[in-house]
């Protein structure tokens, strides 16, 4: 047979397969690493906040249980605590410049009333600054506030 007559074409190869549109299983992946990504933020935010009100619990136990600390070193300690804590657990941008009335305004946001910016609270202002130590009675209901603040802290 003469190969004119029989009309042949040649062998065509497939076209190149193109990039776009991808496969199902890189959208599953350009969902899922931004998705595995967020959450392991939110996770070790989570686990830092509650480690950190964890151990601020413990330290707050141990500033009113200890009896070698006076009443002055007390009220430092517990000032410390509580703007470490505050820093650990709100931005801190937020609230690492706060003084003063600002400062106490910050720790009643998170409590019912105002026992920091009206009541015993006020001493943490000035807790650097006191020549007088508080009496007995203010450190406790001063631990006391502390604790419920710290409390509201875990609820957040």
């Amino acid at each position: 047979m003469n190969p004119t007559l029989l009309d042949l074409k040649d062998i065509h190869e497939p076209e190149a397969i193109g990039w776009w549109p991808p496969a199902i299983g890189w959208w599953i992946l350009a969902v899922a690493i931004p998705l595995l990504i967020i959450c392991l933020i939110w996770l070790y935010k989570r686990l830092t906040r509650k480690t950190a009100l964890k151990t601020a619990g413990k330290i707050l136990a141990e500033i009113k249980q200890d009896a070698s600390r006076d009443n002055l070193q007390k009220l430092c300690d517990l000032s410390v605590l509580v703007r470490r804590v505050a820093i650990s657990v709100s931005p801190r941008a937020k609230t690492a410049g706060l003084t003063g009335r600002q400062w106490l305004e910050f720790l009643d946001s998170s409590v019912k009333g105002m026992p920091f910016s009206e009541g015993v609270g006020q001493l943490l202002a000035d807790a650097p600054y006191r020549k007088t130590p508080p009496t007995e009675p203010e450190i406790s209901q001063l631990i006391d506030l502390c604790e419920d603040w710290l409390k509201a802290q875990v609820k957040t």
